[in-house]
Formats: structure tokens, C-alpha cells, sequence
């Protein structure tokens, strides 16, 4: 895996993919931050990542992965993608600032593209609420939540609470205090105080989640 840019995004996934298991080269053009992270990850280099014959000599065409980690310098986020899929990488992810930076990169070749200030504000703002534990929306408009039991849907099991018909929601999982995470069944019996992983479109996510 190459990670190119390693601002706060891209040096904390080097991190992360590193401590999982990867090996990671780890690219920026700024000396300090590749000293910073050379400890962290299996390679680390100082490279104009826009100079195609940097990458050659560094071996990136030779990568199945790569991620366009470069957030401050848009013009070099979309010339590098653009190498990258000149290179025909297989798998690119690319960091986007916003909307209209995300489409440019994705027409010079970016496979997937991720917006993570905004993700994280939408995330967010489905939690301060405080009628979700946490929130992961999916593509077309599929989410995954984290909420209590409610009320309406206690001491019975879930075959006769209709949960799934009435409310259109799935529950996945279930937490009771001091247990960990099991699949829940039909014949699982939800408790005041239980946690529940719920699946479905958001809109039905969430109005389940307004019963707790």
C-alpha cells in the first residue's frame, strides 16, 4: 500500500494500515512530516509526487493500492491521482476537500473517493441528539446504528414486536450491560437498558431510533 500525504488524514490511516498488518510506503514532500512518521511505517520517502519519474524510481506502479492523502494542495491531490491512474493502479482511493474536488477526481481515475470532514459532520450530527450511540450510512441511503432498546419493543420477542414491519428496521445485534455483542434472533427477547445494532434505510433508522 502507498499512502501519498501525510497530514492528519493521511499519517494517522499509515498508522493505522501499518498496525494491522500492511506494509505502507509513506510519501510527502514535506521533510519534517516524513521524518515524523519514518518510525511508524515500513517506508518512508520525500517526494514531488506530481513528477512521474519520482514514482517510477520509488516503485509505485508496481503498487495494487495507493490513497491520495494531499488536502492542501489541490492542484497536486489531482495531477497525482491522475498518475497514479496512468499507472493503472488498481485500487485508488483519493482524499477530497469537497464535492466539486471529489468529481475532478474521480474523472482522472480516483476508484473511491473520500470526504472525510464532511463524513464526519454528517456522522455527528446524527449523534448529538443523543438518540444514537453512533451512525454509519452506507451508499444509497442504507445506515447502520447504534441505539437503546425502546420501550415499545421490550420484554416481548422481537417476532412479536413487528419491529422489522412496523418500524422497517433490522435488528443485527444485541449488548446487554456487562455482556458483549451477539446476533440477535426472532426469539431474542430485548431488555430496558440493552443496546441494540439496528440496520435500514435511514430515514427508518432513525425513526426508530427517536422511540428510545
Amino acid at each position: 500500500m502507498v499512502v501519498i500525504g501525510l497530514g492528519r488524514f493521511g499519517g494517522s490511516l499509515a498508522v493505522e494500515l501499518v498496525e494491522g498488518g500492511s506494509e505502507v510506503l509513506a510519501l510527502d514532500n514535506r521533510p519534517h512530516l516524513v521524518q515524523q512518521f519514518s518510525d511508524a511505517v515500513t517506508h518512508a520517502a520525500v517526494a514531488d509526487t506530481t513528477d512521474p519519474e519520482v514514482l517510477r524510481q520509488l516503485d509505485v506502479p508496481d503498487f495494487r493500492r495507493a490513497v491520495v492523502a494531499i488536502g492542501d494542495d489541490l492542484e497536486a491531490s489531482i495531477l497525482t491521482t491522475s498518475l497514479l491512474a496512468e499507472f493503472e493502479i488498481p485500487h485508488i482511493w483519493a482524499k477530497a476537500v469537497n464535492r466539486q474536488h471529489g468529481r475532478i477526481l474521480e474523472r482522472v481515475g480516483a476508484h473511491r473517493v473520500v470526504l472525510p470532514e464532511h463524513d464526519m459532520g454528517e456522522r455527528v450530527a446524527h449523534l448529538v441528539t443523543g438518540r444514537m450511540l453512533d451512525y454509519i450510512q452506507f451508499e444509497d441511503d442504507y445506515a447502520i446504528v447504534k441505539t437503546r432498546a425502546p420501550a415499545a419493543a421490550v420484554e416481548r420477542p422481537l417476532s412479536e414486536t413487528k419491529v422489522r414491519s412496523k418500524y422497517g428496521v433490522t435488528v443485527v445485534g444485541i449488548k446487554r450491560p456487562g455482556e458483549g455483542f451477539t446476533y440477535a434472533t426472532q426469539e431474542t427477547v430485548l431488555h430496558h437498558g440493552d443496546i441494540l445494532i439496528v440496520s435500514g434505510r435511514s430515514n427508518d433508522v432513525e425513526r426508530f431510533a427517536d422511540l428510545t
